[in-house]
């Protein structure tokens, strides 16, 4: 164990002091977890005591279980890729174990299903009993009644996307949406939909080429981007009733993540940040370590996952990073650590602006 701990943090050590996370970092940290985890769900009990064992490999799961799905099959990979490097034998059929044992192979599409169906139930709590005519402060203009509305909506047409298997744009507006009356019982219409729409995306192969207002255009894409409708929606009203929205560091940084890359796909962002003067944000996410930096003007724009020199910088946790993209924080809250030219970041939030 010792040797292979050596080779680990010799690795780690190799990588450019400063640098954005490489893929020697990664698969260092990899080889590091894989071989602790490995080593102490093996070793006798006269080595380590089982309590103490089953505690820190339980500690271990939950952590690896807050990471996004995509993440979680990222590490699966590197795990993987880590045991290949070992000769045949014992160890390495241990190794081989260790994504299965955390549940890092589950299957991304059901993840996704399940946190949206977990979202969607605690936004239907939510709502359930405000006067649909109460005031949603981040929707400028909207009621509650409108926000559920509007998601609800959103649900339907998603699910009539997926289920004709759309090979082109069809509008919200050509969708039966089966809108209630009384405003009163939009949110239980909204949790029917979201069923409906949860049902028809578990029934269908994800891979399925598709349509969508996105990067990628298969059915894969739909449970992620309803999963962050459902996280800002849900931020919405609870700020709106005066709570501070509780987002999963994961599912906050998966966030920004699935944002930077449908921007171009967002004719009514994408063009807004075309016309941007030259300049680049930094997003740092504190609770997480991750960092984005984004690069825009003459027309261009790109975003690396990388800490790099960027004209402004800002810094938070992760779910509040993604409030900020969306809108929902200004940047000027006591929430944000702010660096660098503020005209710069101001010029990007306004561009983006929903």
């Amino acid at each position: 164990m010792a040797e292979r701990s050596y080779r680990a943090v010799r690795s780690v050590g190799s990588v450019r002091e400063g640098s954005s996370v490489s893929d020697a970092l990664l698969n260092a940290l990899a080889e590091a977890l894989a071989d602790l985890v490995t080593t102490i769900d093996t070793c006798d009990e006269d080595v380590l005591d089982p309590d103490t064992a089953v505690k820190w490999l339980e500690n271990t799961g939950y952590l690896l279980g807050r990471l996004a799905p995509r993440d979680r099959r990222a590490l699966s990979a590197l795990i993987r890729r880590a045991a290949a490097r070992e000769p045949d034998g014992a160890w390495r059929d241990d190794l081989l174990r260790i994504p299965e044992s955390f549940g890092l192979d589950d299957d991304e599409h059901e993840l996704y299903c399940d946190a949206v169906e977990r979202l969607e139930r605690r936004l239907v709590e939510t709502v359930r009993d405000v006067d649909p005519a109460t005031p949603v402060p981040t929707c400028p203009g909207w009621t509650f009644a409108d926000l559920v509305k509007h998601h609800g909506a959103t649900h339907r047409w998603m699910e009539h996307l997926v289920r004709t298997r759309a090979a082109e744009r069809v509008w919200s507006r050509d969708v039966p949406l089966e809108i209630p009356d009384d405003p009163r019982a939009y949110p239980q219409w909204l949790a029917h939909s979201a069923e409906a729409t949860l049902r028809t995306l578990r029934a269908v192969d994800p891979d399925t080429p598709m349509w969508s207002h996105g990067a990628d255009q298969r059915v894969r894409f739909f449970p992620r981007r309803l999963l962050f409708e459902a996280v800002v929606h849900l931020a919405d009203a609870e700020l709106a009733l005066g709570v501070e929205p509780r987002i999963a560091a994961g599912t906050g940084a998966d966030g920004i993540e699935e944002f930077l890359e449908n921007l171009p796909y967002y004719s009514w962002i994408a063009e807004p940040v075309a016309a941007l003067a030259k300049g680049s944000v930094r997003l740092t996410a504190r609770d997480t370590g991750a960092a984005w930096t984004i690069s825009f003007g003459d027309g261009g724009y790109s975003w690396t996952k990388s800490a790099e020199e960027a004209a402004a910088g800002v810094e938070a946790t992760a779910g509040d990073l993604l409030l900020l993209v969306y809108g929902r924080h200004r940047a000027d809250d006591a929430r944000f650590g702010l660096s660098g030219d503020h005209a710069a970041l101001d010029a990007w939030l306004a561009a983006t602006a929903l």
